[in-house]
């Protein structure tokens, strides 16, 4: 397997300069926007806008950790664990990818769109023996099953009603003081 050398810092800079451009972008848009839309607009914009990142979220993944999909002609052991471990939790058998990174580490992704899929990294394969991958794989479909992704997407949408709604009671009292001291 040949790495294109991700370190862990190199990791850790990419996700926080991908965060980072999300909040700011996503930051100057909502300032534009809800300006004028009110407390329904806004909380229907914070929604709207955690649904899309929901669903373009694989397409994000894959792009930053320049994920590919595994062959099964590559890793047929691991293909085989992942079609048992899927059956005996009673779902499909997600997409298998690999990460070209040297620290071990794997996650499941997926949305209604995509699907589901999980990545290993080429370090992870490294270090573990097809038991502790197979283990690791299984925690993994876990997250499938439990739907953990849906979960993921409810927690961080709840932050943006409630920064929605607090904006909105606050500008409330700016503009009452106002009309008050007239």
């Amino acid at each position: 397997m040949a790495s294109r050398g991700f370190s862990l810092l190199g990791l850790r800079l990419d996700m926080l300069l991908t965060l980072s451009l999300i909040i700011a972008v996503s930051t100057f848009v909502f300032t534009l926007l809800l300006g004028s839309i009110g407390l329904v607009g806004g909380v229907i914009l914070a929604l709207a806008f955690n649904a899309f990142m929901w669903m373009i979220s694989p397409y994000l993944l894959i792009g930053m950790y320049r994920l590919r999909e595994i062959r099964r002609s590559e890793i047929p052991w691991l293909h085989d664990a992942a079609e048992f471990l899927a059956r005996k939790s009673g779902l499909k058998t997600p997409k298998l990818y690999l990460a070209p990174i040297n620290v071990p580490n794997a996650f499941a992704f997926g949305s209604p769109i995509f699907g589901y899929g999980v990545a290993v990294t080429e370090g992870l394969l490294r270090t573990l023996s097809e038991e502790e991958v197979e283990a690791v794989l299984g925690h993994e479909i876990g997250h499938i099953k439990h739907r953990d992704m849906h979960v993921m997407m409810i927690a961080t949408a709840l932050p943006s009603i409630f920064m929605q709604m607090g904006r909105w009671i606050m500008l409330s009292s700016i503009y009452a003081q106002g009309e008050r001291e007239r």
